[in-house]
This record gives C-alpha cells, sequence and structure tokens, in this order.
C-alpha cells in the first residue's frame, strides 16, 4: 500500500513540474496568454512561410519552375500555396519527393506521413518551430507546396516578395507547362552528378 501511495505522490510531483515548466515558457514552443507564438504576426509567419518553401526547392536538382499560387488566412493562421510548373513524369516521382523528404529530415522536421501512392503522393511534415508542410501530386502528376502557420497575431499579409521562376498564364489557374530533360523523362535519363 504504502509503495502505491508513493508512486501516486510521486506522479502528481512530475505533473505538477512539468505543468509549471510549460506554463514558463521552458517546455515547447514560447506562446502568449492568447495560445499565440510570441513575437510573430501574420505577416512575419508569411515571410517564414515562404522561406521554408524557397529552402525546400533550392535542394531540388536540376532545378524546378514554380509560381505563387494563393495565400489564405485563418482566425489566427496563415496558409501559402505554391504551384510547380515543370512536368514531372510518374517515373521521376519518387526522385523528387526524396529530394524533399531528404532535405526535411535534414532541417529537423518531422515527418508526420508519406502516402506513396502511385498516382498521388503526399508528404506531410512539420518544423521545429510548428508550421506545417506539404507537397503533394495531383491530377497528372502536378506538384504543389503548402505551408501553414501555427497560431500568430492577427497582422495585415503582404504577397511574396520573391518573384516566381516560372511561366503562368494570366487569369488562369496554374497548369504544367515547362519540360525538363530530367524531370520530364518518360525513359531512365542519368541522375544528375552530384555537386561538388
Amino acid at each position: 500500500m504504502r509503495r502505491i501511495a508513493g508512486t501516486a505522490r510521486l506522479t502528481c510531483a512530475v505533473v505538477v513540474v512539468g505543468a509549471l515548466l510549460a506554463g514558463c515558457g521552458l517546455l515547447g514552443d514560447a506562446k502568449n496568454d492568447k495560445g499565440t507564438v510570441s513575437g510573430m504576426d501574420m505577416q512575419g509567419a508569411a515571410e517564414r512561410a515562404d522561406g521554408m518553401f524557397y529552402s525546400t526547392v533550392e535542394e531540388i536538382k536540376p532545378e524546378i519552375e514554380w509560381v505563387h499560387y494563393t495565400t489564405t488566412t485563418g482566425k489566427c493562421d496563415v496558409t501559402r500555396y505554391w504551384t510547380v510548373m515543370t512536368v514531372v513524369s510518374e517515373q521521376r516521382r519518387g526522385n523528387f519527393l526524396g529530394l524533399v523528404e531528404r532535405f526535411w529530415k535534414a532541417s529537423d522536421y518531422r515527418i508526420d506521413m508519406v502516402n506513396p501512392s502511385k498516382d498521388l503522393p503526399t508528404i506531410i511534415a512539420t518544423s521545429p518551430d510548428g508550421f506545417g508542410v506539404q507537397v503533394k501530386f495531383g491530377y497528372k502528376g502536378q506538384a504543389f507546396f503548402e505551408v501553414t502557420s501555427p497560431c500568430v497575431e492577427k497582422s495585415k499579409v503582404a504577397g511574396p516578395k520573391r518573384a516566381a521562376n516560372g511561366r503562368a498564364y494570366e487569369g488562369e489557374i496554374p497548369t504544367p507547362n515547362v519540360r525538363s530533360a530530367f524531370w520530364s523523362a518518360v525513359t531512365p535519363v542519368p541522375d544528375p552528378a552530384p555537386s561538388p
């Protein structure tokens, strides 16, 4: 009986200490009393999302072309979307996703889900600072990226500062229109040489 009572007291003490540390911001991400990430507003979150996307696509070799798609805001979060304009063949989608997943893992992102579907493969991950990020393939192999912030302070959100490197048709939904000897190949093409 004493052993059970001692275990119960120890468990209660651990729970209380954990709650105190979490409340002081010593565990997890620092949130204020409104439940939002301290020191970041929606504009800052949008810029962080942009940076996450740019650093990811810079790791994809050979280079792909992409365009900004849209930005949405919720009650306390912001989501940026991008569309890949380079045609990625079915045979190259695994290679493409492998490059993205390796970079995210190297950046300490937690891989939450990998859907290895032949037609619509997807990778969903979470960055160390709580941003949700995903890459997915849609109809006929068009790739899309999406980054969603955690809850942040409400603010206005400006469009992305960096110009897209891909071509889109004014006023139309972006569809892949760039052919690449590597990414669009349906027959085996040697992998590019690693960078020195």
